[in-house]
């Protein structure tokens, strides 16, 4: 059995580094492990892989895999591995949202309060020798509580849940929109809407599902509204002129997505007309964000460099989930944190 690892990324942290593989021939000798951050050296090896550890695949690549039945993505968005020579295969697909939930979770908590405490604006204050209590008091909106406050959610999976708890624990409620509003709640979440009670005493006020049609209701009702969906094609451009005319004007929208779930030039306008509070954007249509972009000058934007997921235990909690699936992939059991290749996450 043959597991190649093909990553490379411009960013050093995406690259796995070279214990990860050494680390798996210890504790799987009876598997040959071939790591590569060039891809043209990689190429030789498709032929007897059986499992490939890679952000994506081009069509050639997977029609030269005879023998490839499991690919994992280190990331938790799939859809550069949605491709028709995957999609159509018997080629088992898994990803890594258990890997940043928490971590990116933890990042919109921050930005929640930032905004919430305006710590934007006191920073421009302070570089300005600034003493602005007042003035802080008189814009819009005011620093506020986040306790009582909505945080919306556009997603439910191993990040919304994640954010969704940590937003509920704050006292927030939770109005959330899903493909299936259905399903039944994680208990996590159940446990968090108690009321800070005993397990079994939720009260069902403080979360709310909704369906995908009614992202509109979601909308109207949320202080801070959190895009945590996959990047599908009934996703892109969601945030887009008709729904933006939902949200509140003392509204914020967060993005730790994927940049085209957001149609860019009309939150642009939004936020210039000030339709909206402010926003607070992880990810972009391009990045590097262009120098150009007036993301960077909108004094209501707060711009981070696709970091929601950084931390320094990233491989670590890679390795914990690779390793164990690949021990079940040995012994015949099924795989967790499959993807639904018909649905793309």
């Amino acid at each position: 059995m043959k597991v190649l690892t093909m990553l490379y990324h411009r960013f050093d942290l995406w690259t796995a580094p070279p214990w990860f593989s050494e680390r798996l021939r210890k504790d799987f000798p009876q598997i040959q492990f071939e790591q590569f951050d060039d891809y043209t050296k990689a190429e030789p090896h498709f032929a007897d892989a059986d499992v490939v550890i890679t952000w994506s695949l081009r069509p050639e690549q997977v029609k030269a895999a005879k023998r490839l039945r499991w690919i994992h993505s280190p990331a938790a968005a799939v859809h550069q591995l949605m491709i028709p020579e995957i999609v159509n295969s018997d080629i088992v697909v898994t990803n890594a949202s258990v890997v940043h939930g928490a971590v990116v979770a933890e990042h919109v908590i921050a930005l929640v309060l930032a905004q919430a405490k305006r710590i934007p604006s006191l920073v421009r204050h302070q570089q300005r020798h600034e003493w602005a209590q007042q003035q802080l008091w008189k814009d819009f909106p005011r620093p506020r509580e986040v306790a009582g406050a909505t945080l919306g959610l556009v997603g439910l999976g191993g990040i919304g849940e994640e954010v969704a708890r940590r937003a509920l624990l704050l006292g927030m409620r939770v109005a959330a929109v899903r493909e299936h509003p259905d399903r039944t709640l994680p208990e996590s979440l159940l446990r968090a809407a108690s009321g800070f009670g005993e397990p079994g005493q939720t009260d069902e006020s403080r979360i709310a599902v909704y369906g995908t049609s009614e992202i509109g209701r979601m909308l109207s009702q949320s202080e801070y509204v959190v895009l945590a969906a996959p990047l599908r094609d009934k996703t892109i451009a969601m945030i887009n002129r008709e729904t933006l005319a939902h949200m509140k004007p003392d509204a914020y929208l967060i993005n730790v997505s994927r940049g085209p779930l957001v149609d860019e030039s009309a939150l642009v306008e939004a936020l210039r007309g000030g339709q909206i509070a402010g926003a607070a954007l992880d990810v972009f249509d391009q990045e590097p964000l262009p120098p150009e972009s007036p993301f960077w000058d909108l004094p209501n934007v707060l711009v981070t460099p696709h970091s929601a997921a950084l931390t320094e235990h990233l491989w670590e909690r890679h390795y914990a989930v690779v390793s164990k699936n690949l021990r079940r992939f040995v012994e015949g059991l099924p795989l967790e944190h499959v993807v639904d290749k018909c649905r793309g996450y």
